[in-house]
């Protein structure tokens, strides 16, 4: 049985550890509080869930999703997740994150961020463009008219097809749009992000997506 790791367990971490579990996986949930602080989930999650530091997150799961603010970057454990399928779900927010210049002049991206973190690791971008309550309620199964398209984006192309074989499980087609780089398309404020489409109005959407650096 698959394990995921989650390291970050607030509204997309929790609500991705649902998903996981509804679909059968095991999953091991940590944050940067300490496991006693997600007795709560672990509780509400039931058999086939766990409470773990951020490092065991990341030695259990053969999936790793991570779902911390980017000022918590530095944080990740690295050499745990090395050889590891990363899922990044970060968006850069500034209010939040402060400013970050080579984000703020589209120089690279989020996940290529992390992916400059995790050297040894396939990061793969997904979820960052749903909203976490809409993982729950708008999952359909296979087939379904106007199934919900979800992104995917990473440099390695075979971990890129398991993670859109794992959001097709939770419930959402995908969409595979290349490498790490592509992901601006579908950041805050691209005509794709929080909008609820289906597979061709997520390419039409991409496609008339505009850089910051080019409004």
């Amino acid at each position: 049985m698959t394990t995921l790791g989650l390291i970050g367990a607030g509204h997309m971490g929790s609500q991705l550890a649902r998903l996981a579990v509804r679909n059968g996986y095991k999953v091991v949930v940590s944050n940067a509080h300490g496991p006693q602080s997600l007795a709560w989930l672990v509780t509400e999650l039931g058999q086939g869930a766990r409470a773990a530091t951020p490092t065991e997150a990341a030695l259990a799961g053969d999936i790793v999703i991570v779902s911390v603010p980017l000022a918590a970057l530095a944080s990740i454990p690295v050499e745990e997740l090395a050889g590891k399928i990363v899922i990044d779900t970060n968006n850069y927010e500034p209010k939040r994150d402060g400013a970050i210049e080579p984000l703020d002049t589209e120089t690279t991206t989020v996940s290529e961020l992390v992916q400059a973190h995790l050297p040894d690791s396939r990061v793969v971008k997904a979820f960052n463009h749903v909203d976490a309550v809409s993982l729950t309620t708008e999952s359909r199964p296979a087939g379904s008219p106007e199934r919900r398209a979800l992104i995917v984006a990473g440099h390695d192309p075979s971990a890129r097809e398991v993670v859109a074989s794992l959001i097709d499980v939770f419930g959402f087609d995908s969409l595979d749009i290349g490498p790490l780089e592509e992901g601006w398309r579908i950041q805050r404020d691209t005509p794709g992000f929080g909008a609820s489409l289906d597979l061709f109005a997520l390419r039409n959407a991409l496609a008339a997506a505009i850089r910051y650096r080019d409004m």
